[in-house]
């Protein structure tokens, strides 16, 4: 497949990776844009563009290995060292605990991507910057629904 120039407001214009994205979560993330576009115009248009151009699948049909909604994800970006991160909704993030909000650049920048995976991304100081996806864990739901054993399976 190939991949997919678009602008997003990034002055990088490197080729962004192919993504993939369920249908709910499609739905609840370009309504979310939509809900914060006058509060944070620059993460919105970057969350939106990445809805406008994702690849939108049955949530039955999302591999497990992609980021959604929920997934715990080993990245490395080249500012700093490896993480470990659950993408959540704003309510719930909090980065003491490893819960990054969809609604920060690196969180919008993870969305639909798969290990192996780069993507460029632009900080809140507009430098740029580029993140690499090492492993993805699916949602606890998903996860057991598909065989993959949990901590909370487990106990």
């Amino acid at each position: 497949m190939a991949q997919t120039q678009i602008n997003t407001g990034r002055a990088n214009t490197e080729p962004m990776p192919n993504i993939l994205v369920s249908e709910i979560d499609h739905e609840r993330l370009t309504s979310l844009a939509v809900a914060v576009e006058e509060r944070a115009p620059e993460v919105a248009h970057v969350l939106q563009a990445e809805m406008d151009r994702a690849r939108v699948v049955p949530a039955k049909a999302l591999p497990v290995h992609v980021v959604q909604m929920g997934s715990t994800v080993e990245f490395q970006a080249d500012t700093g060292p490896q993480r470990r991160a659950t993408l959540v909704f704003p309510g719930e993030a909090d980065l003491a605990a490893g819960r990054i909000s969809i609604l920060t650049p690196i969180g919008a920048a993870l969305i639909g991507l798969s290990p192996g995976q780069s993507i460029p991304w632009t900080a809140r100081d507009g430098r740029q910057h580029r993140l690499t996806v090492l492993s993805v864990a699916p949602p606890a739901g998903v996860a057991e629904r598909a065989g993959f054993e949990t901590e909370r399976s487990e106990q």
